[in-house]
């Protein structure tokens, strides 16, 4: 599976944000509309994003929830009919949550800067550090790092929990279920969770 070093923070300056992180970038910023929806996955998480042109990805991933850098696994797959993806496995597997956030994406080197104003949350800032197969833990973990600090992010603003979890803390996360829920009131037997998604364990 392909790996990552991910990393987020809780901003209180979008706007300041976004001018440190275009000083610094390669490319962008590219605006995106995403939703997430979470589903019931032993094991990791299964996610399914879908945007704004009708298209999507279907997202399985494991990560520790801890504060500062973490190493992530995650597999994705492209799909064109993510409507019908998520009803179908909202029937196989049960939801877990939905996250709806607007980002801005900008390209430093190989890594991604998200500048995430999610729903109901606030604004956020992400950074991934895509690592090659056999490239040690510790390269991206310094570079993040780095990263973050010319970022201006300091340790107290760091945030262990995912989107999801946070959604889930503030009682949201059921009614992002019941909303996905409606959309395929027509399929009997739809399973939904109401306890907050489970977190997933360290890697493997």
């Amino acid at each position: 599976m392909a790996r990552n070093i991910e990393i987020k923070a809780r901003i209180d300056d979008p706007a300041a944000c976004t001018a440190r992180a275009a000083a610094l970038a390669d490319q962008g910023p590219i605006e995106i509309d995403q939703d997430d929806t979470f589903f019931r996955c032993i094991g990791g998480r299964l996610k399914l994003r879908a945007f704004s042109d009708g298209t999507g990805e279907l997202i399985y991933y494991r990560r520790a929830n801890n504060r500062g850098p973490k190493e992530s696994f995650y597999l994705r797959s492209p799909t064109s009919a993510p409507d019908v993806l998520r009803e179908s496995l909202a029937l196989a597997n049960g939801l877990a949550g939905r996250v709806k956030k607007h980002r801005k994406l900008f390209l430093v080197g190989r890594t991604r800067i998200h500048i995430d104003d999610v729903e109901h949350l606030g604004h956020f800032l992400e950074l991934e550090v895509v690592l090659t197969d056999d490239e040690p833990l510790e390269v991206g973990v310094s570079e993040a790092h780095g990263l973050i600090k010319r970022l201006g992010i300091l340790p107290h603003q760091l945030v262990e929990e995912a989107y999801v979890d946070l959604l889930a803390l503030t009682g949201l996360s059921e009614a992002a279920v019941a909303a996905v829920a409606s959309m395929a009131s027509g399929s009997p037997g739809l399973v939904t969770a109401s306890e907050p998604p489970e977190r997933s364990g360290p890697g493997p």
